[in-house]
Order: structure tokens, then sequence, then C-alpha cells
């Protein structure tokens, strides 16, 4: 198994539920969010990084942000030598 769990959002209820893992051969990161449809936030996305037919825009709730980089930092505790 390639993807390994880091963290859920804790106030999840059920399957619908921010989460990340991470790609235990690679190091990338794959996050599971609320799709980001509404037409004026795609518009932002575009215009700043640009977003190609492969890719797609996810909101990950505030809430996650410390316990995202929590599961980061024990990462490169795990293997310091990653960049």
């Amino acid at each position: 198994m390639r993807l390994r769990f880091l963290v859920i959002d804790p106030n999840t209820e059920g399957d619908h539920c921010p989460a990340m893992q991470v790609d235990e051969e690679t190091g990338d990161l794959a996050f599971v969010g609320e799709t980001i449809n509404d037409a004026d936030d795609l518009a932002q996305l575009q215009a700043s990084s640009g977003i190609s037919p492969s890719e797609s825009g996810v909101r990950i709730p505030r809430r996650m942000r410390k316990l995202i980089l929590e599961k980061l930092r024990e990462l490169e505790e795990e293997d310091p030598t990653v960049p």
C-alpha cells in the first residue's frame, strides 16, 4: 500500500471527511476534502497558479491546520534527509 493515512478531521461525522495521507514511495501528500466548485474561487485559483485538467481545488477546514503541521513535522522526523 503506497498511501499511508496520517490525519483526519476530528470533527468528522461519517465518511465525508477531510483527511491527509502520504505516498510512502514519493513523500507526496494526498488530501481529501470538499471540492471547490464556486466559480469565483476557481477563477482565483486559476489566476494565481492555474489548474490543469488533471487537477482540482480541494478545501481543507481551518481546524485541521495545526493537525496537518504536526503530521508534517512527524514526517520530517522520520526522514530528515527528505527536502
